[in-house]
């Protein structure tokens, strides 16, 4: 991570390095990552024309034809039908190999824009501005892009690095306080695999994490950043260590299934990191005060921290079906301490059931 005046850069390296660029006032950083494109796609939904439009105006004055797409908002973007209208709409607009994709938006938006991207004439350049924390420090940073079908969450997807991320922090002054609280959810898991002195700083100053105008914000978005960059850095295709990203998500993902997404995915992964930090307490030794340092962290920001107690068998079926899992064994990242995340395949079915019920409503 590198400072130049009062931006930052944070830089991704492996096969296809980018950088992520934060700052204020960024609309003119997009059209640098998209000097040898002639059509520019700037997809976006309807909510943030506004964000959107100095992007757009400065597209155009670099002399670049642009067409603005727009696709429905949150989870409803990451369906077949939206990604097909998405393709037709880069057809109509032109877009060749030389072109590019701009998505603008939370991390639905840069999911669904980016497996466009992906697969428009079996790739084509995209660049993400994310304008929500979640996308900030998860969907836009690295390279994973998809849909959501009825058998589970992101099944469907590919790989597909951008050609820069541009993080600009005046967009969270439009953020409603909820959706920061949403995205937090992600900076606490980084805080837990990786960086300590993420959870100190939110430890420190419970309140002002809980706002996007906290005086902590942006170094803990840094922070958040830094830690999946270099994961990702090392491991593109989670074939090793990038699978330590997912710790708190398959059970987080499977809330999402049985909610038929309408549970926000912090939400989600605020249950899944708690249950996580039962489950490493009971295979991988944990200590029990790391892992109430979840459940006070999590809930001190107002993110859940338990769910229905008769959800579980519909939650191990949903587990089942996860992208995570080998052969039909369940897999989960667990701790040995913060900052040591590992793997543990196929635990004891009454193992799991005991780390569940911690988490379940009404249960201490």
């Amino acid at each position: 991570m590198t400072a130049s005046g009062d931006l930052t850069y944070v830089h991704e390296g492996g096969q296809l390095p980018y950088d992520v660029i934060i700052g204020h006032g960024l609309a003119g950083q997009v059209t640098g990552l998209l000097a040898n494109s002639r059509v520019v796609a700037v997809v976006r939904a309807d909510s943030v024309a506004a964000i959107a439009a100095p992007i757009v105006a400065s597209l155009v004055a670099a002399g670049h034809q642009v067409q603005e797409i727009t696709v429905p908002a949150g989870e409803s973007a990451k369906s077949l039908p939206a990604l097909a209208a998405l393709w037709d709409a880069l057809a109509e607009a032109g877009v060749d190999r030389r072109d590019a994709v701009v998505a603008v938006g939370g991390g639905a938006t840069t999911d669904v824009a980016g497996f466009a991207a992906a697969t428009w004439l079996r790739g084509v350049q995209v660049v993400h501005v994310p304008t929500t924390l979640l996308a900030m420090v998860d969907a836009a940073i690295g390279g994973k892009t998809g849909i959501n079908t009825a058998a589970g969450k992101n099944l469907v997807g590919a790989f597909h690095p951008p050609a820069g991320v541009v993080v600009d922090l005046d967009t969270l002054a439009t953020l409603p306080s909820d959706e920061w609280v949403n995205g937090m959810a992600e900076v606490v898991k980084a805080g837990f695999i990786a960086d300590p002195k993420i959870l100190d700083l939110i430890d420190a100053d419970i309140d002002g994490a809980r706002r996007p105008d906290g005086p902590h914000a942006r170094e803990l978005i840094e922070r958040a950043i830094a830690v999946k960059a270099e994961v990702v850095s090392r491991d593109l295709r989670e074939a090793g260590p990038r699978e330590a990203l997912n710790y708190g998500h398959t059970l987080g993902h499977a809330i999402e299934l049985v909610e038929d997404f309408r549970w926000p995915h912090g939400h989600a992964v605020g249950v899944g990191l708690t249950f996580a930090a039962a489950l490493s307490q009971r295979t991988s030794g944990l200590d029990g005060d790391v892992a109430e340092r979840h459940r006070r962290i999590l809930d001190g920001l107002g993110l859940p921290t338990r769910y229905r107690a008769d959800a579980w068998p519909e939650l191990v079926e949903a587990m089942q079906r996860d992208k995570k899992a080998r052969a039909g064994r369940l897999r989960f990242v667990v701790l040995e301490d913060i900052g040591r995340p590992v793997v543990i395949e196929a635990p004891d079915a009454t193992v799991l059931e005991s780390a569940y019920v911690a988490v379940t409503e009404g249960q201490g």
